[in-house]
């Protein structure tokens, strides 16, 4: 089978679907994928981001990651490979936007901990994304929806316990 030389877009979509390539590691890169939105989340407190800023910005990276993911999955035939990672980023930012602005230690391992839970359990809506929906838009959705879920849960947990 003759391999596909890569164009610059799709080195781009690539190393944007990858996170910066974390989604290539070979264990839990999801997991992977989830621990490298850590330093994000605190650049983005270092550059004092706002709340509405967060939701645009996420906002925003769930859409254009909705297509990236569907181009680069049409052109190599596969459907959410695990190296596609920025939907975990995205579902971080997500459980984030619910404890907002913190960056304390605790908050931030709650957010990465239930984050994942609800990453790999996969409530519904987020089984439907995940195994229903073809488009590049299921292989990020599930995510947005499992960030949603955490980040309610942690409202939960720090409010009511």
């Amino acid at each position: 089978m003759k391999k596909q030389k890569n164009t610059l877009i799709d080195t781009l979509a690539l190393t944007f679907l990858s996170f910066f390539g974390t989604g290539y590691s070979p264990k839990a890169p999801g997991t992977v994928g989830s621990l490298a939105t850590i330093p994000l989340i605190l650049l983005l407190s270092w550059l004092d981001i706002s709340r509405l800023s967060l939701i645009i910005l996420t906002f925003v990276l769930t859409i254009a990651s909705c297509f990236v993911a569907e181009y680069i999955q049409q052109k190599r035939k596969v459907h959410d490979p695990g190296w596609i990672v920025i939907d975990e980023v995205i579902g971080m930012l997500v459980t984030w936007i619910f404890v907002f602005p913190s960056t304390q230690s605790l908050d931030l391992i709650l957010v990465f901990g239930i984050f994942r839970f609800f990453d790999i359990i996969k409530f519904w809506p987020a089984t439907y994304f995940d195994k229903k929906v073809s488009h590049g838009s299921g292989t990020i959705l599930d995510d947005v929806i499992s960030g949603v879920y955490a980040g309610l849960a942690i409202l939960i947990v720090k409010n009511f316990l």
